[in-house]
């Protein structure tokens, strides 16, 4: 396989070029792709698209969305913005190479019915030597009330913020939240194996009070053998489901 093609990760409806992306396509990344879901879904806003796979999952599954994607690393951007330009939904993505916080200084009145992000999740941890991949996997306590302190300005009323997280940050995440009357409407654990502890969580917060949904998800049945849970979840996606 040559090494344009080690970069090529190809889905059923798209194609995604993983060129000059300090963080690759993984398992958090789909699975939040897979997840994320509102009812009269028209405005998406993904925070941190990387090579841009959820907001091409996303415009897959609503084809009636208008889906907008933020990349702080130029080089990221610049390739999800190739695998937007190459997908059948060109015409409903947009790419800006920028933070969050600038995009919505910049877009003060716009609005989404969904917000995603698989963000940054070392809180507080040792600096990585490598400087981009770095930028993509660690954050600190202000990444998280600046997402949340802007998301409550750019929620539609009926809108959602969902994002995947491992287990400790997850937990501060939902009290900043509740701090700040985003509420928690739905919350899948994450484990390996059907004994395993939850690593992650997909949390979903919104300016309603709903009822609590919660959801334990299984990703694998044995080593390498994938659970039906999550085949279910990206059979629409992956080309070996």
């Amino acid at each position: 396989m040559s090494e344009p093609d080690k970069q090529l990760f190809r889905f059923k409806q798209f194609a995604v070029d993983q060129t000059g992306c300090a963080m690759k396509i993984n398992t958090d990344g789909v699975l939040l792709g897979s997840f994320a879901a509102v009812d009269n879904l028209k405005t998406i806003l993904d925070i941190g698209t990387g090579t841009g796979v959820i907001a091409l999952m996303l415009a897959q599954s609503y084809p009636d969305a208008q889906i907008d994607a933020v990349e702080i690393d130029e080089a990221a951007a610049t390739t999800a913005g190739s695998n937007f330009s190459g997908s059948p939904f060109a015409d409903r993505l947009a790419i800006y190479a920028t933070t969050f916080q600038e995009y919505f200084e910049n877009h003060p009145d716009k609005k989404y019915d969904l917000i995603v992000s698989n963000p940054p999740f070392y809180i507080d941890s040792l600096i990585s030597p490598a400087a981009r991949k770095n930028l993509a996997k660690h954050t600190d306590i202000n990444f998280f009330n600046n997402l949340i302190i802007n998301s409550l300005s750019h929620l539609t009323e009926q809108g959602t913020l969902w994002l995947i997280l491992p287990i400790n940050t997850a937990e501060m995440v939902k009290a900043i939240a509740m701090q700040n009357q985003l509420h928690l409407q739905k919350n899948i654990t994450l484990q390996s194996f059907e004994h395993d502890q939850p690593h992650r969580e997909v949390i979903a917060l919104g300016l309603q009070q709903k009822p609590l949904a919660k959801e334990r998800f299984v990703i694998y049945d044995a080593p390498q053998i994938y659970s039906q849970q999550y085949r279910r979840a990206l059979a629409n996606f992956f080309i070996a489901f």
